[in-house]
């Protein structure tokens, strides 16, 4: 795994890559929690969701937001930390030009800057959202939801209500556009208890995806 530093509208963004030695292997930008509540691309779900598409032969890439670690820059709360996504999101396809396929997974803020950024770009072909904060973020945006996706949450989570999520994932999507949702049981917003059934599902998705 390499230790990068990419080129942001902000200055400089901390990154690690692991390259999969496949020139057509598929791609994936894996986003954190908000960093304002101490989220980074270490954070314990984000290292699991990026192992998981690694062990499934893809080229991965992580980035912490403006801000956070080495990354030049101030957090914004949002409008900076997609123009990083997209930044990174540029790097990651140039990097990988015969990537058969190219995924973005986020935890929590990061899966609202995802999803953010999958509206503005034509070429994903798939999505993975963690613990939304759907009742925390303006996630209105949802009709231009056009690429079918995992949303994966915890059943005990006390900061985002499954509630909510349930909702949010029973919304009308463009045609075709399927949103799957899998339940971690007894799962907070931090799955602590919970990650290796939360790995469990998104592999089983992804794999399924990809074949």
């Amino acid at each position: 795994m390499q230790s990068l530093s990419l080129a942001g509208s902000c200055g400089s963004l901390e990154a690690r890559f692991h390259r999969n030695r496949s020139e057509d292997a598929p791609v994936v930008l894996v986003l954190h929690p908000n960093p304002k509540q101490g989220g980074t691309m270490n954070t314990l779900v984000v290292y699991s969701l990026f192992t998981v598409f690694q062990d499934l032969g893809f080229s991965a890439l992580r980035i912490n937001f403006r801000g956070v670690g080495k990354s030049d820059g101030v957090s914004s709360g949002g409008p900076g930390e997609l123009e990083d996504a997209r930044a990174a999101w540029a790097w990651l396809r140039s990097e990988c030009r015969g990537a058969k396929a190219a995924w973005i997974a986020g935890f929590s803020f990061g899966a609202w800057v995802g999803l953010k950024l999958l509206t503005l770009e034509g070429d994903v072909d798939g999505f993975v959202a963690v613990a939304p904060p759907v009742n925390n973020l303006d996630f209105s945006f949802h009709d231009k939801w056009v690429v079918s996706s995992l949303v994966a949450h915890g059943t005990a989570d006390a900061l985002v209500p499954e509630k909510n999520v349930l909702e949010f994932v029973a919304k009308p999507r463009a045609p075709g556009v399927e949103v799957e949702y899998a339940a971690v049981p007894g799962a907070g917003h931090f799955f602590d208890p919970g990650q290796e059934e939360l790995a469990r599902l998104v592999g089983r998705y992804v794999s399924r995806r990809i074949r």
